[in-house]
Order: C-alpha cells, then sequence, then structure tokens
C-alpha cells in the first residue's frame, strides 16, 4: 500500500474520492484522469483496489489550476507556471492565441475547418481532445461560444452558409445530449427544471448550461426549446424541482417576459432564474417580472443559483 495511503488510515481520515472532487472543482472525472496521466498536475492516492483518492490540498490545487484556466492559459502553461511560480510575477506566459495549435485559438481554427468540410469524424477527434484537458465550462466560453458567434458571422458576411451552423449546432445537440444521459445518472444536488423560454428553438446553449451543472452534481429535469411556461408549475410538484432556470435570446417575445413570466414567477414557490442573451437587454424587466437574472458565465451563474439555495 501507498505509505501516504497508510498514513491516513482509510476510509475516514479526510480523503476524497474522484467524483466528489469533481462536485466540489467542476472538472470531470475524465479531465481530472488526464492532467494526472498526461501533465502530472496532480498525484492523487490509490486504494489496495486502485482508487483514486484527492487530499483537501488537491482540491485547492486543483481549483487554482482552473483559476488560471479561465485567465486564458493552455494547460501546458499552467504546467510551467507551477513548476516555477515565480513565472507569474516576472514575466506572466502570453495567452496563447496566434498560430500555436495549442490554444484556443487553434482549436477554433481546427474545428471551423472540420465544419467547412462537413467532417463529423474530425469535428467529433477535436472536440472528445479539448474535453479530455480542460472543465466543460471553460471550452464552452473559450471554444464552443466564439466558434458559433464566428458562424453565424460568415452566414452574415456571406462567406459561410446556414448549413454549416446547422451541421455544427446538430453536431453539438448530438454530443451534448449523449453527454447529458450519460452524467445525469446518480446525481444528488438540488434538482433544477431546465428549459427554453417560448418561442426560442435554439438549445444548445441550455445543454451547455446542463453539462455544467450535472458537474456539480445537480439532478435536473431537462424540458429543451420552446417550452410553455404555463406547463411548468404541474411538473414543479410532481419531480420535486427546487428551482426553475429558462434560457432566452435576444429575440424573446416581450409578452413572453411581460405577461407569461410573471405568471409563472407568482405561481409557483421556487426561484426562477433566467439565463442566455435576453439578459443583455431585458434584465430590469426579468427582475420586475419577479425572475432573476443569471450572468452569461455557466460557473458564475451556478455559484449565483448555489448561494439563492443553499438556505434553502
Amino acid at each position: 500500500m501507498d505509505n501516504r495511503l497508510s498514513q491516513h488510515r482509510l476510509p475516514n481520515q479526510g480523503l476524497i474520492p474522484i467524483r466528489t472532487v469533481s462536485t466540489l472543482t467542476g472538472v470531470n472525472a475524465v479531465t481530472l484522469r488526464a492532467w494526472e496521466r498526461r501533465y502530472d498536475l496532480i498525484k492523487p492516492m490509490r486504494t489496495p483496489k486502485g482508487h483514486r483518492l484527492y487530499t483537501m490540498a488537491d482540491v485547492e490545487l486543483i481549483q487554482h489550476v482552473v483559476s488560471l484556466l479561465n485567465n486564458g492559459m493552455s494547460i501546458g502553461q499552467v504546467r510551467q507556471v507551477l513548476d516555477h511560480p515565480k513565472i507569474l510575477l516576472d514575466s506572466p506566459p502570453e495567452i496563447e492565441e496566434g498560430g500555436n495549435p495549442d490554444g484556443w485559438q487553434g482549436y477554433r481554427h481546427r474545428l471551423l475547418q472540420a465544419v467547412i468540410a462537413f467532417d463529423d469524424a474530425v469535428l467529433n477527434d477535436i472536440y472528445s481532445e479539448v474535453l479530455s484537458l480542460y472543465p466543460v465550462d471553460i471550452v464552452t466560453h473559450r471554444l464552443i461560444v466564439p466558434l458559433l458567434q464566428e458562424l453565424g458571422e460568415r452566414w452574415t458576411q456571406g462567406s459561410g452558409s446556414i448549413a454549416e451552423e446547422h451541421f455544427f449546432s446538430m453536431f453539438l445537440r448530438n454530443k451534448l445530449g449523449a453527454r447529458f444521459h450519460h452524467l445525469s445518472r446518480d446525481r444528488h444536488g438540488p434538482r433544477l427544471l431546465v428549459a427554453c423560454l417560448p418561442g426560442e428553438q435554439h438549445e444548445v446553449g441550455l445543454l451547455l448550461f446542463a453539462l455544467a451543472a450535472l458537474d456539480r452534481d445537480y439532478s435536473l429535469v431537462l424540458l429543451g426549446p420552446n417550452t410553455p411556461l404555463m406547463e411548468l408549475p404541474p411538473v414543479i410538484e410532481r419531480a420535486d424541482i427546487q428551482a426553475v432556470v429558462l434560457s432566452g435570446s435576444a429575440e424573446t417575445a416581450l409578452n413572453v417576459i411581460e405577461e407569461d413570466l410573471p405568471r409563472l414567477c407568482q405561481g409557483v414557490t421556487v426561484p426562477v432564474f433566467v439565463g442566455g442573451h435576453v439578459v443583455d437587454g431585458c434584465a430590469g424587466m426579468l427582475a420586475g417580472a419577479g425572475a432573476i437574472p443569471l450572468t452569461e458565465d455557466f460557473g458564475l451563474a451556478l455559484r449565483q443559483i448555489d448561494a439563492i439555495l443553499t438556505p434553502r
């Protein structure tokens, strides 16, 4: 047995299994194992059967890594900073953009070329590679959302097509849906009802949020696009829902915000959160309707939800 392990007299001396570490940090188990195997970032202890166990110092290290990644570093740069902490003080590493194939711009370019070629296999390989190295929140913020925006701009400028955007959206919908169903088992946190506002047909953003919530051990009921709000109260009651999270775009109809949403908020006893681009121009109206606007960053949005649900 590992000497470090025997000193802790398992199982009740403060060691944490990988699933709990994922919940505490928002980094899924696949990524944690990749950081250990490929970059030697974390060195968990092992039980006699080979199960990984982490200390709170490991958890703090992982959170530090996530903070560096959120500031734009690549996983390779993080390794350098951990080995030589003075790098941050003396000469902080430049954010990897440019031509570096390991930077986010490099990933984005590779994905775009796969979309233009309508190459599902290459798309899948790149997407799987990135998700094995980075938490889903960071992948969403630095890769998926910018690429969706770029595809939209290509269509607007006439250099791309609606077919490209639909191809990538369908790819994401399939990948995210499969990942959602795989991760949704055995979640024990507060139960959220997650749906798009009436008239909203694009659920990719909602699925990305759902995955981020599952990584934090939330339990979800996912209803998807164009959900009539009057249908929600019975679901809330039957499924023991503790909060509602709705997603909308800038094109959300005003009557939904001025009529449907206030009616829902007044008719239920759980908090109602609203995210997506609808928040950009209508945050005050959403709050006036009784809903709680969410920031576009999924990690921060989930912390907003945590802060309100914890006292409950």
